[in-house]
């Protein structure tokens, strides 16, 4: 039982550090996006291999996103139950949004390689985004704000991991979905911060008791101040 126990525990920690990794990755090779969708074609193109791997890391990256979040709900859950079972399936819902918009991102590598039609794409890009991708675009910014907070509020709860994780966790939302309506810088803060509160969360994951993870958790006494919980 604990062969898989530590099994299920690695692909957590993993998982973390890898959408810490790729969603990083991302942000730093994104093309500066300015005017409406003609020009951001434009840029896509003039980025040339950039702009591929940023779109096809952010698209990779949704898959751990959801693993690690649900992972880390799992850690906390006896702690506080309702924040992390409602934080985890939250976070599930808004990398099923954003891999969606993941797959646009996808599309739009193709059309940027054909600039005698980007009118054509640009009003392909202007219904979608418009009409049936709002969904989904909707689902991937409320799942993965509401979801980080819950899940970053239940650790806080349950004691889980350093004092200062939840709020780098809460700070990263602030910074990067509102913050960045202000400042240029908020982007690289963002990023910063998102890089610190994963990575620190795989360590977390990592140095968590092994009997968390198997079927025999929930007769593990609560932590309390546990030597994991607190640096």
């Amino acid at each position: 039982m604990k062969t898989y126990a530590r099994f299920y525990r690695s692909v957590v920690a993993v998982s973390l550090a890898l959408c810490a990794i790729l969603t990083t990755v991302s942000v730093l090779l994104m093309p500066p996006f300015e005017g409406g969708y003609v020009q951001h074609l434009q840029a896509v193109a003039d980025a040339g291999a950039s702009a591929t791997v940023s779109a096809l890391a952010f698209t990779l990256s949704q898959l751990p996103f959801i693993i690690g979040l649900v992972g880390v709900a799992h850690l906390a859950r006896r702690g506080a139950p309702v924040l992390a079972g409602l934080g985890g399936a939250l976070a599930v819902l808004g990398g099923f949004g954003h891999a969606v918009y993941g797959g646009v991102s996808t599309v739009i590598l193709v059309m940027a390689a054909d600039p005698a039609n980007y009118e054509a794409h640009a009003a392909v890009l202007a219904a979608g985004e418009g009409g049936v991708q709002v969904p989904f675009l909707l689902l991937g910014l409320a799942g993965t704000v509401l979801g980080t907070i819950l899940i970053a509020v239940g650790l806080l709860r349950a004691k889980v991991g350093p004092a200062w994780l939840p709020w780098v966790l809460i700070g990263f939302v602030l910074v990067e979905f509102v913050g960045t309506n202000f400042s240029d810088w908020a982007t690289v803060a963002s990023g910063v911060l998102f890089l610190l509160g994963f990575l620190t969360l795989a360590a977390v994951v990592t140095r968590s008791d092994v009997r968390e993870w198997s079927a025999a958790a929930d007769e593990i006494p609560a932590p309390v101040g546990a030597a994991m919980v607190r640096p």
